[in-house]
């Protein structure tokens, strides 16, 4: 029998019997539109955590701060100590495999000036050879500090905010300053100045602002370290001996050590080594890795659901073929008495198992993408009650079921191969049937 024979005879056979291949390829679509909607909703999740996490640092960045947090074998929090925080320990960390990039870290207070107006900001000087590796985000005004203009002092989105009139009442009248036409004056702050001498202030000629990030790039000054050093340096000199020397004192240990690692996978591996010489540091990876694990395994009990829908849908296919071949013995037998050999009747009763498998999966990926759009549109009160505990997720900002490519090729193959499976058994049967019973049957 050729091929075209056993097709045309399959959809022949299905089309006679058009509401029972209909409930039967129905059965196949809510199967495998129960695993695309199950696993969208876990891929969701995970690309959620993933993203939350990356607004807050990299995933292959590593912090260690002047205070460690200790943490148990199940990541719950136990202590924390104070870390010192210097030029050595910065170079035994760049001694260490798969370390890209280290950078000291100093932060300051510092108050800005525009007239009468006073603003607040939190400067963090780093490496400016660092900025790169550590994905500091476009400019929307300015341009980086250079090895021969190192004087820029970067603003994230959020900054600077609001200034304050000082000689207010109360200090109630605010303005936003205008970074491109407004003078700006840098102040740093924590001593008094010495009486013989004048107080230090900078005015800012070169300005740059970042773009928005939704992290924190968002809410920090950034300058080069160098130059924060010889700036500060001045700001020591207007003061009082003593307080000079607990001034400079300061620059010798840092707040933070920032180290960016080669690959993600490497990640808890430096930290280990980081551990191994006396030093607590933390990652976004710490915070990635149990939700990755909880959002699989909640992948895993959707991908069952599914699953048992799917299993649903195998036996309505298996019931299917049954029934036809009761009602197509006669059709066997005479088949046989013909000469079909016996793959050729396997062949037939497979090849309309398949294309049921086949239809629904078509069907259900259709009805999976309509899906996937109405839980993104509408979905967001329900997961907002669900996960109204969870600081991870961003409700307004997120998708809630996502599709990936590899998803409806997967269950597309999954409902053909229940077709052919679920198919397999009373095709089998059908090649038992004997030809001479098959041609006493009536029908």
């Amino acid at each position: 029998m050729r091929i075209s024979d056993i097709l045309l005879m399959g959809l022949k056979s299905l089309s006679r019997r058009k509401a029972r291949t209909i409930l039967t390829v129905l059965g196949v679509v809510i199967g495998s539109l129960s695993i695309i909607i199950m696993r969208s909703i876990g891929y969701g999740m995970e690309n959620n955590f993933e993203t939350q996490v990356m607004q807050q640092g990299g995933l292959t960045q590593i912090t260690v701060n002047t205070w460690g947090d200790i943490f148990d074998e199940n990541g719950n929090w136990v202590d924390s100590k104070q870390q010192k925080l210097d030029d050595k320990l910065v170079e035994q960390i760049k001694q260490i495999e798969h370390v890209r990039a280290v950078t000291p870290v100093i932060q300051k207070d510092a108050m800005l000036q525009s007239g009468k107006y006073q603003g607040w900001t939190y400067i963090t000087a780093m490496d400016m050879e660092s900025f790169d590796d550590f994905e500091f985000p476009g400019l929307i005004l300015g341009e980086y500090p250079t090895p021969s203009d190192p004087s820029t002092i970067i603003f994230g989105f959020n900054n600077p905010y609001e200034f304050w009139d000082t000689t207010s009442r109360g200090g109630r009248n605010t303005k936003v300053i205008d970074l491109e036409k407004d003078k700006l004056v840098l102040k740093f702050q924590g001593y008094p100045t010495n009486e013989r001498k004048k107080e230090f202030a900078l005015p800012l000629t070169n300005i740059a602002k970042m773009e928005q990030t939704n992290g924190e790039f968002d809410y920090n000054t950034y300058m080069d370290m160098n130059y924060f050093k010889k700036i500060y340096l001045e700001y020591c000199n207007t003061l009082n001996l003593e307080d000079r020397k607990k001034a400079i004192k300061t620059l010798d240990e840092y707040q933070q050590i920032k180290l960016n690692v080669d690959h993600i996978d490497n990640v808890t591996k430096v930290q280990d080594e980081i551990k191994a010489l006396g030093y607590q540091s933390y990652s976004q990876m710490q915070y990635l890795e149990p939700l990755q694990q909880a959002s699989e395994t909640l992948q895993m009990v959707l991908g069952a659901l599914g699953a048992v829908a799917m299993v649903v849908s195998a036996i309505s296919i298996a019931n299917t073929m049954v029934m036809s071949i009761y009602e197509r013995t006669k059709e066997i037998g005479i088949m046989k008495v013909l000469g079909c050999v016996i793959h050729d009747i396997r062949k037939l009763f497979l090849f309309e198992a398949a294309l049921i498998g086949l239809l629904g999966g078509i069907i259900g990926i259709g009805f999976g993408y309509l899906a996937s759009w109405l839980i993104n549109k509408f979905g967001q009160p329900l997961f907002s009650a669900l996960m109204s505990g969870n600081w991870m997720y961003d409700m307004e900002n997120t998708s809630f079921s996502i599709i990936p490519i590899h998803l409806p090729i997967m269950a597309l193959v999954i409902s053909i191969a229940v077709g052919l499976l679920s198919g397999y058994f009373p095709a089998r049967r059908a090649t038992k049937i004997s030809a001479i019973e098959a041609m006493k049957t009536e029908g």
